[in-house]
Parts: C-alpha cells; structure tokens; sequence
C-alpha cells in the first residue's frame, strides 16, 4: 500500500470503501450504523480540494482505505478513516495516521484529534494503544464540544463515544503501536 491525496475518480471508490468499513457494525448491533450513509461527494470534494483527503492505494492504484480531516482549535482532526475489510489488519488505518501526523505537523498543528465509539474493539480501544488518550470535560475545546454536539443531533449517542488525542511531537513518529486495523 502506498498513500498519496486522493484523485477526483476516486471519491465514489470512498464511498464504497465506507459502505464496506461499516458492515461489520452490524455484528455489534449496531445496524444503524453499518446502514450509514458514507459522506456525500461535495462533502470528500470539499476534504480533497483543501488536501485533507489521503487514500491508501493497492499496487494497482486503487484505494483500500481513506482518511479524511480538518484542522479544529490547533489540532488536525480526523474526520474519517475508514479501511475496506480486504485490506484490515495490516496497519493500513495506522500508515494513514502517521501520514495525517506528518501533514498536521508540516503545517505546525500540536495533536491529532478524533472523536469515536468508546466500546467498539476497532475504535476507542485500538486508537488508544497507538497513543490516542481520551479527552473530556475542561480538556475539550471549543471545535470537539462542537463535533460532539452535531453528533449527538445525528443520534450517534446511542453507543458511547467519547473525543480523543494524539499529541504531536516536532520530528516525532506517530502513532506508534502494534499493526493495525
């Protein structure tokens, strides 16, 4: 896999890799979830035109796995990064990452940030073996009490989820960690 911004064809290939990504929520119980529509594609226009949308691509080019981000309150916040289950396990979610860590830091941003589903084996707790913590209460600012509230309209307060960071050395590698999902 290499990682590279992602092309204007390959939206539509997000959205398929996002369908994919989110079958397995429905093992959980959590079929509202797995049924979610990926972003539309203004909204990964929107994330490719400003640089913030990176795939990780197969020897042939095509994506297996996306991420996409937003600077918020100093941090690079991770959106979305949603790996297709051909290509799990092999730290294809942790390369775009550490990708994403490099850009934010290029551009003199201090952590990454993302907000996720506190319970679920390939969120909360995997993040946080790469160095993830969790953040609440006054560790909050302004831009994830944000998020958080338009994801609670969304009605994803259903499951628990909770923000978390990664703070950013300068010339540091992150994140660190066993081989991901």
């Amino acid at each position: 896999m290499h990682i590279r911004p992602a092309a204007p064809g390959d939206l539509p290939v997000l959205q398929e890799i996002e369908r994919a990504a989110g079958a397995p929520f429905r093992d959980l119980g959590m079929d509202r979830i797995a049924d979610d529509a990926p972003p539309g594609l203004g909204a990964l226009e929107r994330y490719r035109r400003a640089g913030r949308c990176w795939v990780a691509a197969d020897e042939r080019d095509r994506p297996a796995a996306y991420l996409i981000a937003e600077p918020v309150d100093g941090a690079l916040h991770v959106e979305q990064v949603s790996v297709h289950p051909r290509a799990a396990r092999r730290g294809v979610g942790r390369a775009l990452l550490a990708h994403a860590a490099g850009c934010a830091r290029a551009e003199g941003l201090t952590a990454l940030t993302l907000t996720t589903f506190a319970e679920v084996p390939w969120n909360a707790p995997y993040y946080a073996r790469l160095g993830f913590r969790t953040q609440a209460g006054p560790d909050l600012t302004a831009g994830l009490r944000r998020i958080r509230a338009e994801e609670s309209a969304h009605g994803l307060d259903r499951w628990p989820r909770v923000c978390m960071r990664l703070d950013l050395r300068p010339g540091g590698a992150a994140p660190a960690g066993p081989p991901g999902r």
